[in-house]
């Protein structure tokens, strides 16, 4: 993984060739894996192979999306606000370890952030989306994720880590002696676990592309609808 993190760079530029329907597989597996407050899963993604349909992404906002339009795959990452008060976390989390799936299949993916951005200036682009893609008022979309085989070779960042940003989870008596010994522990801290599914199929979907291009996998019993 630490390869993978140290690899990452955000990749705005694919080739047009598909990406491989069990990589696609792969990408949903991870993120109906992704952990989620008290197992609650409220995120949905919505996949997008459709040409016509990811250049209408790519207009989701004036600036930060148009990399979409060369995207064989976009992934809307989204969410039931109904079902959780942290979804918006919920739907990060679920974002990232998608990007790293793909980095890990050789795919290169970036993120265009959809909450609190506009369209333009009289919608925002969650309300854009919102109605391109039919999602009733409580869907509320966190990102897109454009998703393909890298055209762009970028760097990876070997640079060293500056630690002085991290602090331990520290006690108020660990606190008094900092004054007189640096202390280099870091602590995730206590009752960190992950609820939810003990077991996942050895299938989690079926992964159907409509003739629109869009399908969706999200959480609990993880149903398809087209």
């Amino acid at each position: 993984m630490i390869e993978l993190l140290r690899r990452r760079r955000s990749i705005r530029k694919y080739r047009s060739e598909q990406i491989a329907p069990e990589s696609v597989e792969l990408l949903m597996e991870a993120a109906l894996r992704a952990s989620s407050s008290r197992g609650i899963n409220p995120w949905e993604f919505i996949l997008v192979d459709d040409p016509a349909i990811i250049d209408q992404l790519a207009a989701t906002k004036t600036h930060g999306s148009g990399f979409l339009k060369g995207a064989p795959l976009a992934i809307v990452v989204c969410a039931d606000s109904r079902k959780s008060d942290v979804w918006v976390e919920d739907c990060s989390i679920a974002a990232i370890i998608i990007q790293m799936t793909a980095l890990s299949l050789g795919l290169g993916s970036c993120w265009a952030q959809i909450r609190n951005r506009q369209h333009d200036d009289q919608q925002s682009a969650e309300v854009y989306l919102q109605e391109l893609l039919g999602l009733p008022e409580e869907i509320k979309v966190e990102c897109i994720l454009g998703i393909g085989h890298p055209a762009e070779e970028r760097r990876a960042l070997f640079r060293r880590t500056n630690y002085s940003g991290a602090r331990s989870n520290i006690t108020a008596g660990l606190q008094k002696r900092r004054r007189t010994r640096e202390h280099r522990t870091f602590s995730l801290g206590p009752g960190i676990c992950r609820r939810g599914m003990n077991e996942l199929p050895d299938r989690l979907f079926d992964l159907t592309f409509t003739e629109a291009g869009v399908s969706l996998a999200s959480g609990g019993d993880l149903p398809t609808v087209s």
